[in-house]
Formats: C-alpha cells, structure tokens, sequence
C-alpha cells in the first residue's frame, strides 16, 4: 500500500509495529514538579488582564482560513493533484491550530478569550481529522484501488499453504474493504487525544515488579501498610488470579496505571511502545504476553534463503492460536481489571471486554469495533488459507461479525448520550459518510443543513462542506450536481457578506451560469464605491465569469428595485434622492467593457424614461452623463460601420439622440426664461433735483442712465440670440428625422430576444411619453416666440403640428390640443392688431 498521511508502519493491520516514538516515562519526583510548575503558570495567566488581546478574541486569526483556502486552491491550477490540495488544506488548519494555541499560552483575552478560542481550537482539530480521513480513504478508493483491479483480475485468489504474514498481506493486497477498515483504524489511532487526562503513571523510574508485595512478603512482621490483609503468597504472573487474593494496595494500584497506560498506548496504534513500558517498569512477562499476536512467519522455508545455509529467526508466534484462545478467555474473564481484559480484546476480537472500557466516546467504540472487525476477517482468512490444525475461537468470536452499516447503526442507537449526539451531530455524520463511500446521501444531509437555515451554520462549516464538495466533485463522486452546487452557493453568500471579491469571484465559477449570475450580481449590488468595483469586475474577469450578463443583470436589478423612501419623503425639486443616486451610479458597471457600450444605453435610456415620465428632470441629466460622449463613435467602431449596428442598439442610438436633443432644448429654455425674468434694473434717483445739487452728481446720474442703456441694450441682444438658439433646439425635437422624435427607425426585423427585452412594454413607454412631452415642447416653443414678438411663427406651429407628414396632432388629447390652439389664437389677435391678417400676412385689399 502507498504511504497514508497518518504515522503507519509498512505492516498492515496485525503487521502493524511500532507507530510512534517510545513515551519517555517519567519517575514520580520530576512530574510533580512539572505539575506544580504548570499550575503556577496558570495561576499567572488567569490573573492577566485583558490588555492586549484583539477585540474578536481569536475570530481574525481563524478567519485567515478563506484566502488560504483560496490560494491553495488557485495553486491547483498549476498541475497540484486533488490530493495535495487535501494535504495543504489540513497543513494550513494546522498553522491556525498553532496560532491559537500559542495566544492560548501567552494568556492573550483572559479567561473569555480563552474559552473562545478552545471552541476553535475544537473544530479545528475535528476537521484537520477529517480532512485525514478524506484524504486516505479516498486515496485508496481512488489511486490504489484502481490500480490494482488489473492485478486482481489476473489472480485466482488466496495462495493456500502460505504463512500466516504471507496470506494477510496477499489478502490486504486484495480485499478493499478491509483495507478501507484498517484505514478507518489508522486515522482513529492517529487522532487519539487523551485530552486533560494526566500521566497515569507516577512511579519511580526503573522501579522491580511487586516491589511492595515482594517486601512484605519477606517482612511480614514489619510491613508498614497491608498488615492483618491477605495477600498473595507467590510471586508469579498468575498468583493473583489462581490463589484469589490480592497484591499489596500500592502494587495493585500501580498495576492498575501500567494497565491504563499500556492500553491508552495500544489506543493511540503504540504497540511497541507499550511493550517497552513493560520492560521499563520490570513486568517482562507482560511484555511477552503482548508479542503474542504477532503473525508467524519461518523465512527459512524459502528457497532462496535455504541456499544462504544460515538460520533466520523465526517471525511471529507459532502457537498463536493458543495464545489467542487464552487472550479470549482473559477478555471474558472478570478476574482482571478492565484495562488488562481490553488489552487482550484488541488482540483477540473480544468486543466486550472493549466496550465495558470504550463506550463514551464514538471514536473510541468505532475503533472498538473495527478492530473486531478486522481481527475477525484476518483470522478466518488464515484459517482458510493455511495448512495447519487450529484451535477453535468460541462462537461468539464467530458471531461478532457485523458490516460497516451495522456498525454505524449500533453507534445510532448507543446507550451513551454523547456517543449518539456525536452519532448525529454534523461531523460524526460527515464522517460515516466519507467512511461508507456514500457521497450522494452525504451531500443531501449537506443540503438539508443549509436549506434549514443558512444563519445558524457558521462561515467556517460553510467553507469546511464547500470544500469537500469541491473535492467529491473533482473526482467525480458527485452524482447529483445542483445539490452540490447549493452547497457552494451557500459558502459563497458567507463571502459576499465578507466582501472580497476574489475569493468571492473564485468560488463562484465552479458554479453553474445561471447561479454565476445570480450570486455575483448580488455581491455587486452591495459595491457602491468606483475602485471596489473596478476590482470586483478585475476579480471576475479573472475567474473567467459572464461580466457582460452578470454586469447588465446587476443594473437591471438596481434599476427596478422597489425601495421604500428615507424618514425625509421625496427631495426638493431639483434633487437628487439617494436612491436615484444609486441608480444612477450603478451604470458605472457597464462602462468598464467597452462592449457593453449597447447594454450601457439600453440601461441608461430605461432610466431615462422612468424619469422623464415622472419629471425628474435633474435626474435624467445625471443619468445622461453617466453615457461617454462618444458613444456614437465608440459604437460604430466596435461595430465597424453604421450598416453593422444590430437592431436593438440602432434603436437605442436613435433613443439616446432624441433624449439628448430635449435635453439641449429643456436647457435652452431654461436659460432664455432665466434671462427673460432678469431684464436689468433701472437706477434709482432722486425724488426732486435741488438748486443746490452741484454737477458732479448730475453726471454720476447721466453715467448710470447709460449705463444701463447700454446693459439694457445687450440684454435685448442676448435674450433675442438664446430665443433664437432655444427656437431652433426645441424644433430638433418636433422636427427630429427618421420618423420623429422617440419613434424608432426602421428595423428589418426585431432583436432575437425582444420578448426577454420587454421590447412592446417600452414602445408603450415611448408613445406614452411622446404624448407628454411632445405638446410641453410645442408649448414652450410657442411662449418662446410669442414672447419674442414672431406671432407669425406661432401660428406656423399650428400648421406643423396639423401636418400629415408627422402627425403630431395625434399625441394631443382633445384638452391639450385645445390649450394650444388658444394660446395660438392670442398670436392671431396680436397679428390682427398690428395690421396684418390671423397668419401674419399684410392684408391686401
């Protein structure tokens, strides 16, 4: 098998040796006062204040997790395989572990920040575990397993007369599951944490066996503890057990430690290491019993090492199956304290005797089980597989056999609240998954998890599943794709309330378009300020999204938003509210690329037309400036030549023109009525000019008097040129070509996707407001000229608005219509006054 990314040895299962470096025992006076030293260090932290500490106690140092996450999934890009990628996922987690362990240490938030910080340091350590667990499992389902289907399929099967290390590593080669068990085994013993526990052995450093029981047996007269109690009166291994009584109350207390500790280092995959703390504290026996499991090979019987003529030492134990046999008895037997009898379970496949010890923790009863299971399979195998008699295992060995299913159901259904709560918690039900190879029911409970309420799942669980389906997804164990897709989306709505747009922009590739243009144009929404969004379209752009369609849904959303007005109403005449503002501003997004200069018109002439329409005439000039001024030329560029315009943009051009050209006449009368109201003051003089007034100020007078004849004069002139430019802008309206002014041109056909454009909904728009502003400009022409003194050119207007060739008058409801024609007849009257006929003409007799 390939190297997992747990500590394992080149043996698998029962050829597992040692895992870990020794545990260095230490003698009783040395860790009493390292216990005193620590104890005095956390007296010193507790009493700290909490100066300098940073005020999210610990959050920001966790949250560096999203951009690393990013960064080593942007590296994938550079050929890193899936699995490395799980590999830098968990080494990053770690960096973070350490951080928070070492603010921890040096006191940083007192006791509040501490515990905040342990609650991290608790998830963080959980999910570095799965993170293993993903990574070997599906390194083996993935790589190995693959890889060997050629091999399997040339092999007949078992090898039969083989060793017994023989035949279990051709049935490791071959059997899956059981390699997928030793895996789960591996990880389990990998992340074994005793937590708070202390070192259950405080004794002297390389202290005799029975020391106690030993002087007291040889002193009975002058034993200090344990007089008038009987105790053993051999020696030997079995003594207690065959004559029934008890070693001395120290010596069985420290029996009690040694077991503890030896088991708590079989737990953690620490074999050897347990064999060497027997030899370190004198139980030598102990220590052989713990070598019996090992599998017997004799290499001799090879033959290219019989022709070497020297004997190699023999592998194993040769009476292994009467060592397992009595192991089995010792696990059923309750003479035994609980952590011998659990010891010898692990060896023999006795599950009782484990989940007496194990039955509060679900990784411990898990690994209780498993290494059943595994016990169970390997020792069928050798049974079925080598020619030798064997001694029977009693039924219940046999009957102990469960599935990876049943298992997990057991643990469901345990006894132990804790054990069921973990059972049913997020992680232990990520976990079974990833064990059973269950993707798709995995992302379903996935799903159910973010359906049920986004809020309560943390950004760091969001990130924790999104990355995950990432990772399922890449190699292919996705079945169902939109389900997964609403885990990822989940994750990137916690970045779009983070703000970083690459991160953001980068997870939201993976998703589909249609969810790409969702979720992006509602992070860009929220960006009101230019260089933020000059970095959110560069962040998109290079995450390889839609900008275009994700750009003109986020204006269009903005655009036809419905929001209430602030605690003020409606702004004065001439303001622009803060929610028109935004509108306005978020045609910033289609400016960037210069092909969305069609898409930028459409946006702006849509809002233009909801202004006008509700006489916001300021914010129809802002709407307007947010439009280059050379759209007309940046158009045919991008498009090659005028004939090349598709249809939609032609007619947003035209749009646009005519909008501009009311603009240029709605100012142009504007500034001709503010000259018209501001004719110039005449100086003010005396009430009666005195005899006594002297010359000087005669001519002050006269000065002032011409003074403002002469403003006077070019006042006249002025007004009369802005008449005559304001005349001449406001018929562009009335007068504009190709059809008339808001009328589109002449289209070969309409634009593929009218129907999504709403394209009738804005002819109606359009012709409506045609019909408002067509007879305003007729009106403000008419004061114009009428105001001028060309009363013929106010009953001309008449006969350009009667015109069949336009047909202006169609615009008119009969009550407008009316209004001008008696503001037209005042301009007959004035012609008939002044000699002439109602059209202006001399009268001719």
């Amino acid at each position: 098998m390939a190297d997992s990314p747990f500590p394992r040895s080149s043996r698998s299962g029962l050829l597992r040796t040692t895992l870990n470096s020794s545990m260095a025992p230490q003698n009783l006076s040395h860790s009493l006062l390292i216990l005193e030293k620590s104890n005095a260090e956390q007296n010193e932290r507790s009493l700290m204040e909490d100066t300098g500490d940073d005020l999210d106690r610990g959050k920001s140092r966790m949250d560096v997790l999203f951009p690393q996450f990013f960064d080593v999934l942007q590296a994938q890009g550079n050929g890193q395989e899936a699995f490395e990628v799980i590999q830098s996922l968990t080494q990053v987690c770690r960096g973070v572990v350490e951080q928070l362990e070492l603010e921890i240490d040096h006191g940083m938030g007192g006791e509040q920040g501490a515990r905040q910080r342990e609650s991290m340091l608790t998830w963080l350590r959980q999910e570095i575990n799965t993170w293993r667990l993903l990574h070997a499992l599906f390194y083996d389902r993935i790589l190995l397993q693959t890889d060997r289907q050629a091999d399997d399929e040339m092999q007949d099967g078992p090898t039969l007369g083989g060793s017994e290390k023989e035949v279990i590593q051709q049935l490791y080669a071959l059997n899956a599951t059981l390699r997928e068990y030793q895996l789960v085994v591996d990880w389990l013993e990998a992340c074994y944490d005793r937590g708070e526990q202390q070192n259950p052995l405080h004794a002297h450093d390389r202290m005799m066996a029975w020391e106690n029981t030993l002087f007291q047996l040889e002193n009975l007269q002058g034993a200090a503890f344990g007089k008038g109690h009987k105790i053993v009166t051999r020696l030997d291994p079995d003594a207690p057990v065959r004559e029934k009584r008890p070693l001395h109350a120290l010596d069985e207390e420290d029996n009690l430690r040694l077991s503890r500790a030896i088991f708590e280092l079989i737990r953690a995959g620490r074999v050897d290491d347990g064999l060497k703390l027997c030899k370190h504290f004198g139980q030598t026996w102990r220590a052989a019993i713990l070598e019996g499991w090992r599998l017997h090979e004799d290499p001799n019987f090879e033959q290219n090492v019989s022709v070497l003529h020297e004997k190699l030492p023999i592998e194993g134990n040769p009476r292994r199956d009467i060592w397992k046999r009595c192991a089995w008895m010792l696990a059923d037997s309750k003479n035994y304290d609980e952590y011998s009898r659990a010891t010898a379970g692990v060896f023999s496949g006795h599950l009782g005797s484990l989940k007496t010890l194990l039955h509060s923790n679900w990784h411990d009863v898990l690994w209780a089980h498993l290494k059943v299971q595994i016990d169970i399979r390997v020792e069928s195998e050798i049974r079925g597989c080598c020619l030798k008699n064997y001694q029977p295992m009693p039924d219940d060995y046999w009957n102990g056999r469960m599935t990876m299913e049943q298992i997990f159901e057991e643990l469901n259904v345990a006894k132990d609240a804790s054990v069921r709560d973990f059972a049913q918690s997020q992680l232990g039900i990520i976990q079974r998954h990833l064990i059973l190879d269950t993707c798709g029911e995995l992302i379903q409970h996935m799903v159910r998890w973010v359906e049920k309420d986004t809020s309560q799942q943390s950004p760091h669980q969001l990130r924790f599943m999104a990355h995950i389906v990432l990772f399922l997804r890449q190699i292919g164990r996705v079945e169902q794709e939109r389900q997964a897709e609403k885990i990822v989306a989940a994750y990137v709505e916690a970045l779009i309330a983070r703000g970083e747009p690459q991160l953001i922009a980068y997870y939201t590739a993976s998703l589909s378009n249609p969810l790409q243009v969702q979720l992006y144009s509602r992070f860009l929404e929220q960006v009101e300020q230019k260089r933020p969004r000059e970095l959110a379209v560069d962040a998109a752009l290079q995450a390889g999204l839609d900008v275009e369609q994700i750009t003109r849904v986020t204006v269009q959303n903005i655009r036809l938003a419905h929001q209430p007005l602030g605690e003020f109403g409606e702004p004065q005449s001439g303001e622009i509210s803060a929610i028109d503002q935004r509108k306005i501003s978020a045609l910033e997004w289609l400016i960037h690329l210069p092909e969305q200069r069609g898409e930028l018109l459409w946006q702006a002439n849509a809002m233009i037309r909801t202004y006008l329409a509700s006489s916001k005439v300021e914010c129809m000039r802002q709407t307007f400036r947010m439009v280059p001024a050379d759209i007309v030329q940046q158009l045919v560029s991008l498009y090659g030549s005028v004939d090349n315009i598709p249809p939609r943009e032609e007619c947003c051009l035209k749009e646009y023109l005519c909008y501009k050209a009311y603009l240029s006449g709605v100012d142009s009368f504007v500034e001709w009525n503010r000259l018209q109201q501001n004719r110039p003051k005449k100086p003010q003089t005396s009430h009666a000019a005195s005899s006594q007034d002297n010359f000087t100020e005669r001519m002050a007078s006269e000065r002032k008097e011409q003074a403002h004849r002469s403003e006077v004069v070019r006042w006249e002139h002025k007004v009369k040129e802005q008449a005559k430019q304001t005349i001449e802008l406001l018929y562009n309206v009335l007068m504009f070509p190709d059809k008339g002014w808001l009328v589109d041109p002449f289209i070969a056909k309409l634009p593929e996707n009218a129907v999504q454009l709403n394209w009738d909904h804005r002819l109606l728009q359009m012709e409506k407001l045609r019909s408002i502003c067509i007879p305003e400009i007729a009106l403000f022409l008419n004061e114009v000229m009428f105001k001028s003194g060309d009363f013929a050119g106010c009953v001309r207007l008449a006969d350009e608005i009667s015109s069949e060739n336009r047909q202006l008058y169609k615009v008119y409801t009969k009550h407008k219509l009316a209004e001008l024609l008696a503001k037209i007849a005042d301009a007959s009257l004035e012609l008939l006054n002044s000699k002439l006929d109602p059209w202006g003409y001399p009268i001719t007799t």
